[in-house]
């Protein structure tokens, strides 16, 4: 993560105004990280481009991790935007009970007017609730993660102290 005081000084951040020296941006803690991935998991299933600055607005408003919620956007990328948004589209048709709708996707602004408007609905219905269902399972596998690593860490060092215990008896 950054040094905090390099962020503090950043003057390509200056437009962040007080929110630079909020300790929840930029520092991994359980609730930060875990915020982060709500964040950026359900915005990774945003069927609209800018989702990374919608990631980053998102994380500033809600105080989290900032890098990480822009980077769990990358869920999304050019290899998995087409089986991702497909399947919602499915998810998404069979939650309204609409017919599936045969169409070739070709990248031109005129497939995008000829063609959005027949499969619109179902795509944005099924990412919504897709995010918010893989966002929220991001959100409590990372609460219960930390939680797990905390324990194992503090079992750790228990057992490490109660070995030196155990060797100062014997000596």
């Amino acid at each position: 993560m950054p040094d905090p005081a390099g962020v503090k000084e950043n003057p390509s951040l200056h437009f962040l105004g007080d929110l630079r020296h909020d300790p929840n941006l930029f520092h991994l803690n359980r609730q930060s990280v875990s915020v982060a991935f709500f964040v950026g998991v359900f915005c990774a299933f945003l069927p609209i481009p800018g989702q990374m600055p919608i990631a980053a607005l998102v994380a500033l408003w809600v105080r989290c991790n900032l890098p990480l919620a822009v980077a769990l956007v990358w869920i999304s990328n050019p290899l998995t935007i087409p089986p991702i948004f497909y399947a919602t589209y499915e998810f998404g048709r069979w939650i309204l009970q609409t017919p599936q709708v045969h169409f070739s996707i070709e990248l031109s602004w005129e497939w995008v007017r000829g063609n959005l408007g027949k499969i619109w609905q179902p795509l944005v219905v099924g990412s919504l609730i897709s995010g918010v269902f893989f966002a929220t399972l991001g959100y409590v596998t990372m609460q219960l993660f930390w939680r797990w690593h905390v324990v194992r860490n503090w079992r750790r060092r228990n057992a490490g102290r109660n070995e030196n215990g155990d060797k100062e008896k014997e000596k």
